[in-house]
């Protein structure tokens, strides 16, 4: 038996995400979502998780294409006047690197965003992060010293094999090549970093690739394919016509599918979370 665990990201993003989060969840496949505790309907996502004890709740880490939880005054050199992360993840991540005054400001704001999770009252399920720059290498040392003090327990290490995504849907092939080559770089990093940190990770987690199309029929395609004793597959569902995300409601129809959900019975998947694996 394999135990699966199937997230969806952007928890407190906007009132629509939240509501396809709970449809997901009730209904569906949903068994843990990650939250962005700077987002527009955070407060109502957290009254919402309260509502629902069985859904696990991670944070969603954002420090790119979002808002801080930090005033602008505190960190600079990470935002502009209005709060706002760069939108560019590249420069982001180069800025990250290299900057030594943003570094000492990432750490404030890490902390910050994991504070205010804490405050809400939830337990943390794990920890992963908006277009997965927890990755950076800056940022995971940083996580991983926080580890004890928050009780970080499980972090996302994006791990997908590009033949099996490639069997199912040959688009994006030149991005799907250098995300793979990248994340798979920075991967074996992470693994190396958390085992020494006594941090967890799944050992497959699938929705990178696919970023935007984990559509039914992929995902009928793919669960045939794992070969894995803990996966992680994540999307992000969104309400038809609320969201300006694409693909948000193709990702929410196949959480909400019959046919995914008796595959995952024949394949022997034990839907879980990372609550139930502690």
């Amino acid at each position: 038996m394999s135990y699966l665990i199937i997230n969806a990201d952007d928890f407190g993003f906007s009132q629509g995400v939240n509501a396809a989060i709970i449809q997901a969840h009730e209904e569906g496949v949903l068994t843990s979502t990650s939250l962005m505790v700077s987002g527009d309907a955070a407060q109502e996502a957290i009254a919402l998780a309260k509502d629902h004890p069985h859904l696990a709740v991670g944070l969603h880490l954002v420090l790119v294409c979002g808002k801080s939880v930090l005033p602008p005054s505190q960190i600079p050199h990470l935002v502009d006047s209005q709060g706002n992360f760069s939108s560019n993840p590249t420069q982001a991540g180069l800025n990250y690197q290299f900057n030594q005054a943003t570094r000492a400001e990432l750490r404030l704001e890490i902390y910050a965003q994991l504070a205010k999770f804490r405050a809400s009252g939830l337990n943390l399920s794990h920890v992963d992060g908006h277009l997965h720059l927890h990755v950076h290498p800056v940022i995971l040392n940083i996580l991983t010293e926080f580890a004890a003090e928050f009780q970080i327990k499980f972090i996302r290490l994006p791990s997908e094999e590009l033949t099996k995504n490639l069997k199912i849907d040959q688009r994006n092939l030149l991005t799907k090549i250098v995300w793979s080559i990248v994340f798979g770089q920075l991967r074996r990093y992470g693994e190396g970093l958390l085992k020494a940190n006594n941090i967890k990770f799944a050992d497959r987690v699938y929705g990178l690739l696919q970023t935007g199309d984990m559509s039914e029929k992929y995902l009928l395609d793919l669960i045939p394919q794992i070969e894995a004793e803990l996966v992680e597959i994540y999307s992000h569902p969104a309400l038809v016509n609320t969201e300006t995300n694409n693909g948000g409601e193709v990702e929410l129809a196949a959480l909400l599918s019959q046919e995914v959900r008796q595959l995952l019975t024949v394949k022997d998947f034990k839907l879980s979370n990372y609550n139930q694996l502690i």
